[in-house]
């Protein structure tokens, strides 16, 4: 992949862009959102290939990275191109090599079919062009039986949405709600 991707949606306002980077960079935001326990309740856990769909500010990236190590692999998907310049410059800081930025609305892009292990969807309360496009994909991007997960922020209404796609919900640990892509 070459970074860029299939952008059909207009991402939001730099200015919210850099709202949400203030918070996400509050040192005290770790305590309140502790990344490594959603990201564990998730089902991360080391070799897996990731898909990140909305990476935003990177406050689930880094995290991601280093819980899958260095036999995992994290594909860290945002409509916004901030988004990706931040996480570009983190994954630089850090030194870190299993990380693969890319610029492309989340219900595109333009991954391997069943590629991937597991796909989260973590702290988007607003998503570029709907989260029924981002189902679909995750559905066509997970391996058989690979896990798709969402922090609680619609609860029911969000399971039979997702239930509708071709998944089936196995449990909220953490306000992590984590479904399964039902065998073909």
């Amino acid at each position: 992949m070459d970074g860029i991707n299939n952008i059909d949606v207009e991402p939001e306002p730099d200015l919210a862009f850099k709202i949400t980077e203030l918070i996400h960079n509050n040192p005290l935001m770790h305590f309140f959102r502790n990344p490594y326990k959603l990201l564990k309740a998730a089902g991360l856990k080391p070799g897996l290939k990731v898909l990140e769909a909305g990476c935003g500010t990177g406050f689930f990236t880094i995290p991601a990275s280093e819980i899958v190590g260095r036999d995992g692999f994290i594909y860290a998907v945002d409509i916004h191109p901030l988004a990706i310049k931040r996480v570009e410059e983190k994954i630089k800081q850090h030194g870190i090599s299993n990380v693969e930025p890319v610029l492309a609305n989340a219900s595109k892009t333009d991954l391997q079919n069943e590629s991937i292990d597991i796909a989260f969807v973590f702290g988007m309360h607003h998503i570029a062009g709907g989260l029924e496009g981002i189902i679909l994909e995750m559905y066509r991007v997970l391996k058989p039986e690979g896990l798709l997960s969402f922090e609680d922020t619609e609860g029911s209404e969000l399971i039979g949405m997702v239930e509708k796609e071709g998944f089936v919900y196995i449990g909220k640990k953490n306000r992590v709600m984590v479904f399964i892509k039902r065998k073909s």
